[in-house]
C-alpha cells in the first residue's frame, strides 16, 4: 500500500498550476456518450477517477485516445450497451452521471449505485425525481438503478434541495428530450455550467446554466465533431492556497478562475492571510499570526464543501476557537480523529467542529478516509513537527494529479514510498 512520507516545517514558496477540474471532468466524459459523433475535451487533469470512467465507456464500446496529454478523444457511436455493472462504477462516486447519459441516448440505463468516498448518505431522490418527471420508469433493484422510458418528454421541474449530482443528471437526461426541460432551484457550481457548455458545443440548447433557472430546449441529436476545454479546478486551487497560508509561505495559484475562489479568498483575508488576485492567478502570503474565523459550507457561490477538512487544518494553527458547519453533507468529519492524532483539539458536535487553535501540530501516521479529508492531512504534514505517513492515498490520486510533485517544486519534503 502506498503512502505519502512528509517532513514538516518548510514554507512552500513559488508557482504552482492548476489543472482541469475533477468535478467538471467527471461529469463531462460521460455526457459524450450523448454525443452521435466524435468529440474532444481538452485540460483533462491525469487523477484515477478519469482513468476509471475511460475504462467504463470503453467497456461500453467507446472509442476513446489521448490525442495529446491531457487532450482526449472520444467516439461513442459504437456504444451499444446501457449497462454499468457494480464492478464498473464501485470505486466512483460521479458514475451516477451515467445514468443521465444513457438514458439519454437509449431511453434506457441500467446502473449500480455508485461508490467513491464514504462521508454519509448519497441520496439520489431528486435525480429519480427529476427522471421520473421526465417520463422515465424508475426502479432500484439489488443495488441497481433501472431506468426506463418510451420517450422522454421535457417537463418542469423543482429541485427539493440544491444537488450538483441531479442537475448535472436531469440536463443529461432532458438534452435530447421532445419539448423543454425547465430545471428551478438549480445548483449553479462552476462546473455545471461547465457541464452546459460542453453539452451546447456539441448541439445542445441549454440557457441558464450559472442562475437557479436552467432551460433545456430537446434536440434530436448532438453532432459533436468539435472541442471542448475543461475549466480550471477550484478545490485544487483552494487546495494549495490554503497549504500556502498554513506553512506561512508565498505561493501564485495560477492558471485558475480567481473568482471561483472568492469565498476561500475572504476568509484567508479575514484570517490575516494576505491574497493578491490578477486575471487567472491568485497570489497567498502567510502570516505569522493566523485569526480565528468561522465558516459554514453551502452550495456555491457559498464555501466549498470540499475545503472543508484543508481549512480545518489551517484553522487549527489560529490564535483562538473556530466553528466550521458543514452544510452539505451529513457526516464529513471522519478526518477529525487523524488530526487529533497530529495533536488538533476538535470537537464534533452534530454538524459543527469547533477547533481549538493549537499553534503547532506533530508528525504522526495517519490516514486518508477520503479525497479532500487526504488533502487535508497532507497539510497538516506539511506544517508538522517531524515525520507524517499518510495512508490510504489511493484516495487523493482520485482527485489530485502529481499533488507530492506539485508541491515538492514549492519546497515541500514530500516522497511516495
Amino acid at each position: 500500500m502506498e503512502k505519502f512520507v512528509v517532513t514538516g516545517g518548510r514554507p512552500l514558496e513559488g508557482e504552482v498550476n492548476i489543472n482541469g477540474a475533477k468535478n467538471s471532468v467527471v461529469a463531462i466524459i460521460p455526457a459524450a456518450i450523448l454525443v452521435d459523433g466524435p468529440c474532444t475535451i481538452e485540460n483533462i487533469p491525469n487523477i484515477n477517477d478519469v482513468k476509471t470512467l475511460i475504462s467504463i465507456l470503453k467497456d461500453l464500446g467507446a472509442e476513446i485516445k489521448f490525442e495529446s496529454k491531457d487532450t482526449l478523444s472520444i467516439n461513442s457511436q459504437n456504444i451499444k450497451s446501457y449497462t454499468a455493472t457494480y464492478d464498473m462504477v464501485k470505486c466512483l462516486r460521479a458514475s451516477y452521471y451515467l445514468m443521465g447519459a444513457l438514458l439519454g441516448r437509449f431511453k434506457k440505463a441500467e446502473v449500480s449505485l455508485p461508490g467513491g468516498c464514504d462521508f454519509g448518505f448519497r441520496p439520489i431522490d431528486q435525480h429519480i425525481k427529476g427522471f421520473e418527471a421526465l417520463g422515465a420508469k424508475v426502479k432500484i433493484d439489488h443495488g441497481v438503478v433501472k431506468l426506463e422510458a418510451e420517450k422522454l418528454v421535457g417537463a418542469q421541474i423543482y429541485m427539493d434541495v440544491v444537488s450538483v449530482g441531479a442537475t448535472i443528471n436531469i440536463m443529461l437526461a432532458a438534452v435530447k428530450a421532445e419539448g423543454t426541460t425547465i430545471i428551478e432551484n438549480a445548483s449553479k457550481e462552476p462546473h455545471v455550467v461547465d457541464v452546459a457548455n460542453f453539452l451546447n458545443a456539441m448541439g445542445a440548447n441549454i440557457k441558464g446554466a450559472g442562475t437557479d433557472v436552467i432551460k433545456i430546449k430537446g434536440v434530436p441529436g448532438l453532432p459533436g465533431g468539435t472541442s471542448h476545454s475543461i475549466i480550471p479546478d477550484m478545490i485544487e486551487a483552494g487546495t494549495f492556497m490554503i497549504a500556502a497560508a498554513a506553512t506561512k509561505g508565498d505561493v501564485t495559484v495560477k492558471n485558475i478562475i480567481p473568482k471561483h475562489v472568492e469565498s476561500l479568498s475572504a476568509k484567508l483575508v479575514e484570517m490575516n492571510v494576505k491574497v493578491q488576485e490578477g486575471g487567472d492567478y491568485v497570489r497567498v502570503i502567510g502570516t505569522d499570526k493566523i485569526e480565528r474565523a468561522n465558516i459554514k459550507t453551502l452550495p456555491y457561490p457559498g464555501f466549498p464543501t470540499d475545503l472543508h477538512p484543508p481549512t480545518s487544518v489551517l484553522l487549527c494553527l489560529a490564535d483562538g476557537t473556530s466553528t466550521v458547519t458543514e452544510g452539505i453533507w451529513d457526516s464529513r468529519f471522519q478526518y477529525v480523529d487523524e488530526l487529533k492524532r497530529m495533536g488538533a483539539k476538535i470537537k464534533v458536535e452534530g454538524r459543527i467542529a469547533i477547533i481549538e487553535g493549537v499553534g503547532k501540530l506533530s508528525g504522526a501516521p495517519v490516514k486518508a478516509t477520503d479525497l479532500r479529508a487526504g488533502a487535508a492531512l497532507v497539510i497538516a504534514g506539511l506544517v508538522a513537527e517531524g515525520v507524517t505517513e499518510v495512508y490510504n492515498i489511493r484516495y487523493i490520486d482520485r482527485g489530485y494529479e502529481n499533488i507530492e510533485g506539485k508541491l515538492s517544486k514549492l519546497g515541500a519534503q514530500i516522497v511516495r514510498k
